[in-house]
């Protein structure tokens, strides 16, 4: 019985440990240098190979599996991801995200663009068809993958800096998600 609680005490220890490392993986900083926009750049390198992290952002089952309860997914240049937080909602009803697939290279980049719902604050609204989402994945070796997320079309001001530090919160969670899906098999969290 004593082995049976000592592994268990391990196994606690090791899971708190990883959740600690993974918290620290994600990088984010915001570049203002322009007078009128702001980039939020956030970065992270994953232990997996290139074709795992494209297809946890491009199939249903990889969405469904890091950021969203729903999904569904029409890939293509000027295709559709659509999601919802809400496992009990229904794809198409208020609590869906629609991400435009604006264009995409194959394990290289790829770009959207939100449609912004009543969820999203009125002065974005104004701003919608400047704001975008690109991602670069650059391999490093056969089992390791690095990300680069640009959040675009952000205005340098009050508004919209007070808005990053929700986005950063977000974004990073869902990285560390998307990290711990990867490696694990299991999210570090599940909506």
């Amino acid at each position: 019985m004593k082995l049976f609680q000592i592994q268990i005490i391990l196994l606690c220890f090791s899971i708190t440990l990883y959740a600690q490392e993974t918290e620290k993986r994600v990088t984010s900083v915001i570049d203002s240098s322009q007078t009128d926009n702001m980039v939020l750049k956030q970065s992270f390198v994953v232990n997996v190979s290139l074709d795992s992290v494209w297809n946890a952002y491009t199939t249903k089952k990889g969405w469904e599996s890091w950021v969203a309860a729903k999904a569904e997914i029409d890939f293509k240049i000027n295709g559709i991801i659509k999601t919802t937080y809400d496992k009990d909602a229904k794809i198409g009803d208020d609590s869906t995200i629609i991400l435009h697939i604006t264009n995409y290279i194959p394990k290289r980049m790829l770009t959207l663009q939100a449609t912004l719902t009543k969820n999203f604050p009125e002065f974005m609204k104004a701003d919608e068809d400047d704001l975008y989402n690109i991602i670069l994945f650059e391999p490093i070796s056969a089992n390791q993958t690095k990300v680069i997320s640009y959040g675009i079309g952000y205005k340098n001001n009050v508004k919209y800096m007070s808005l990053m530090k929700f986005f950063i919160k977000g974004n990073e969670q869902s990285y560390r998600n998307l990290i711990s899906y990867l490696e694990t098999g299991k999210p570090s969290i599940n909506y």
